[in-house]
C-alpha cells in the first residue's frame, strides 16, 4: 500500500443527503421514470399488461410491480426501439461490444450527457481525483462506455488528460514516463500488463509519478488490487457500471475502499435472487437488477445486470449516506458448473494470486470428452521464478491446486506455461473457454 493518503472529499452535497431524503427522492424520481417509459412501445404494452402505471408507485417497495428488462429486450427491439425521446435529440450513441449476437445500442440526450459526466466525476473524486492532476486513460475509444464515460468525468473535475486509447503498452509507458500522469484508468488486467512491462524495462514500484488508479470494465479481486497497488506504488480505486443502464458512474469507491457507493439518487438497485427473484437479505449475495431514475433518452425498468454481489447498508466513515455494493464476484449467466459445483472465475483469480510464483496472467479451458467434466487452469510462471528443476515447479502447481480446491471446493489441474505464453488483452480479458459448449452447439452429446 503507498504511504500517502487519499484526502475525503466529496463532489456534491446529494452524496450526504439523509436516507429520509434520499427515499423521497428515489420515489419521486421513480414515478417520473415509469411515466417517460410510458413512451416506448415495449414499456407500454408491458404496464398495460401488468395494470401498472405511475399513479401505481406509491411506495418503493411497488417497484416490484414494475416488468424486468434483459439483454435480450434490447436486442428485440434492436436498434433504437426503446428510445423514449424524439431521435432527434439523441447527442450520442454507445454499445456493447456485439461479441454475442447484435450489438446492444443506448442513446444520450443533453441531459443524459450532464448527468453522466457528474456521476463518473463522484467516484473519481472520491478515489483522489483533483483539478491539478494529468490523467491517463488507457481505454478504448469508441462505443465501449468506459473510455468517453470516463473522459468526460476527468473534464467535469477539471484535470488534464493523455486520451491515450487502449494497447501499445511500451508507448504507454513512455506517456507515463514523460507527462507523468498522477492517475490510470484502464482495466485492472491492462494495469498489470503495464507494471509487467514497465518492470522488464527496468522500472521499480514508484518510479512512475502515478498515484491513484480507477479500474473497472471487468470483474477483480481484492488480491488483484494489492497487487496492483504493490507493483505500480498506487492506490487503486474500483467503478462499476454497464452500457444498458448508463456506462461507468453507477457506483464507485471513496477513500474507504470498503465497497462502491451506489449513486442512489439516479439508480434504483435491487438485490435479488437470481432463481426466485426474490429479494435477498442485505449482505447476502443476488442478482443486481438496476432502474435509471433520471436517465431521459433511454430509461430502463428493472435491468438484469446478471452481475453477483451484495449490498452492505452500514454507515462510510466517509460520510456519504449510500448504500454500497461489493465487487461483483460473478455472473448468474456465466457462472461455471464444474462437475456440479458452482464455480466463478474471479475464485480461481484469488486462489492464484495467494499463491507466490504466479503471475496475474490465467486461461480456464473446460471440456467433457467423456461422461465428467474436465477442467484446466494454465497458469504463467513469473520470470523470476521460472525454474528448470521440476521439483520445484511440481511443488508450485501442488500448492496452486490446493489453494483453488479450498476456495472452490473441487479439484482443478493446473498447468504451469512459460512467462508470455498466454495472450494479452488490452480490453476485458478472455479468462474462460469453454469447449463442452462447442460440443453441444455442433449436435454431440453432452454426456
Amino acid at each position: 500500500m503507498p504511504e500517502f493518503k487519499v484526502e475525503n472529499r466529496v463532489w456534491d452535497a446529494e452524496e450526504t443527503m439523509s436516507r429520509d431524503q434520499l427515499r423521497a427522492c428515489q420515489l419521486e424520481r421513480l414515478r417520473s421514470c415509469v411515466a417517460r417509459v410510458s413512451a416506448v412501445p415495449f414499456y407500454k404494452e408491458a404496464l398495460a399488461r401488468l395494470g401498472v402505471g405511475p399513479e401505481s408507485i406509491r411506495t418503493l417497495d411497488d417497484i416490484r410491480r414494475l416488468p424486468l428488462t434483459t439483454k435480450e429486450d434490447f436486442r428485440r427491439n434492436y436498434p433504437l426501439g426503446l428510445l423514449a425521446v424524439p431521435r432527434e435529440q439523441v447527442v450520442r450513441i454507445h454499445g456493447s461490444s456485439g461479441t454475442t449476437g447484435k450489438p446492444v445500442f443506448v442513446a444520450y440526450n443533453t441531459a443524459d450527457m450532464v448527468l453522466w459526466s457528474n456521476l463518473c466525476a463522484r467516484f473519481l473524486v472520491a478515489g483522489g481525483l483533483r483539478p491539478e492532476h494529468m490523467v491517463h486513460i488507457a481505454f478504448g475509444y469508441g462505443l465501449f462506455t468506459g473510455g468517453f464515460g470516463l473522459h468526460q468525468g476527468v473534464e467535469r473535475v477539471g484535470a488534464a488528460i493523455v486520451p491515450a486509447a487502449a494497447g501499445n503498452t511500451n508507448r504507454q509507458i513512455l506517456l507515463l514516463q514523460d507527462l507523468k500522469a498522477d492517475v490510470l484508468i484502464c482495466t485492472p488486467s491492462y494495469a498489470l500488463n503495464i507494471a509487467e512491462v514497465g518492470r522488464e524495462q527496468g522500472l521499480r514500484p514508484g518510479d512512475l509519478r502515478l498515484r491513484y488508479g480507477h479500474f473497472g470494465g471487468e470483474p477483480w479481486t481484492e488480491d488483484m488490487r494489492v497487487r496492483i497497488e504493490a507493483e505500480l506504488g498506487i492506490h487503486a480505486f474500483n467503478n462499476y457500471g454497464l452500457s444498458e443502464v448508463m456506462g461507468p458512474g453507477v457506483s464507485g469507491e471513496c477513500a474507504v475502499q470498503k465497497g462502491m457507493h451506489l449513486q442512489e439518487d439516479h439508480f434504483l438497485v435491487e438485490c435479488l435472487n437470481p432463481d426466485t427473484l426474490e429479494p435477498v437479505s442485505v449482505g447476502e449475495k443476488g442478482e443486481l437488477v438496476i432502474t435509471t431514475l433520471t436517465k431521459e433518452a433511454m430509461p430502463v425498468l428493472r435491468y438484469r445486470t446478471r452481475d453477483i454481489a451484495w449490498l452492505d447498508s452500514s454507515p462510510c466513515p466517509c460520510g456519504r449516506t449510500t448504500v454500497r455494493m461489493s465487487r461483483v464476484v460473478g455472473r448468474s449467466d456465466d457462472m461455471l458448473i464444474i462437475r456440479g459445483v458452482n464455480v466463478f472465475p474471479s475464485q480461481i483469480e484469488e486462489a492464484l494470486l495467494r499463491v507466490e510464483g504466479t503471475a496475474p496472467h490465467y486461461l480456464i479451458e473446460l471440456d467433457r470428452p467423456g461422461a465428467m467434466d474436465e477442467a484446466k487452469v494454465k497458469v504463467e510462471i513469473r520470470p523470476q521464478d521460472f525454474s528448470d528443476r521440476i521439483s520445484e515447479l511440481r511443488a508450485l502447481k501442488g500448492r496452486i491446486e490446493r489453494e483453488i480446491g479450498i476456495i472452490t471446493g473441487i479439484h482443478i489441474e493446473v498447468e504451469l506455461v512459460e512467462p508470455h505464453s498466454l495472450e494479452r488483452a488490452v480490453g476485458k480479458a478472455k479468462r474462460v473457454i469453454d469447449h463442452r459448449q462447442v460440443r453441444m452447439s455442433d449436435g454431440s452429446s453432452p454426456g
